[in-house]
């Protein structure tokens, strides 16, 4: 994502960069033939050069904050609809349904690959089971 946004910055970047390369030819050229006033000069090139890269780090950092901040929004709205889904699943559920829940989780055994929670019938109490859990006998 962050590659996107420093592209999209456009002539900016692009100049920032020439810039630094200017910088560093001219700091090279100058520690070739330093002398007392050069040094001020090489000091000077050498700050700007750090302030130049400062802002490109800055810049790439403030964007990644804001893809994140997006990202954790979109993860409490998602938090919120599931557990809206959630609460509104546990109050469908009828008392057996949520003790046979509540022994899946006991024992650890997922309750996707597991059996599926079933609703059961008040006339029949085996009719909802699924069958490894029937009585064995069959009508």
């Amino acid at each position: 994502m962050r590659e996107k946004g420093l592209a999209g910055a456009g002539g900016a970047q692009g100049r920032d960069a020439a810039t630094l390369k200017l910088l560093f030819w001219e700091l090279e050229k100058h520690l070739k033939s330093s002398s007392g006033a050069s040094v001020v000069a090489i000091d000077n090139k050498i700050e700007q050069a750090m302030d130049l890269v400062k802002s490109h780090l800055m810049y790439a950092v403030r964007e990644e904050v804001e893809v994140l901040k997006e990202q954790i929004k979109e993860l409490i709205e998602r938090n919120t609809q599931l557990e809206q889904e959630n609460n509104l699943l546990k109050n469908l559920a009828s008392p057996e349904q949520m003790a046979q829940f509540q022994a899946q989780v006991q024992t650890g055994s997922p309750t996707g690959s597991g059996q599926p929670l079933v609703a059961v019938p008040a006339g029949n109490p085996q009719q909802g089971l699924p069958s490894s859990q029937s009585s064995g006998t069959s009508a």
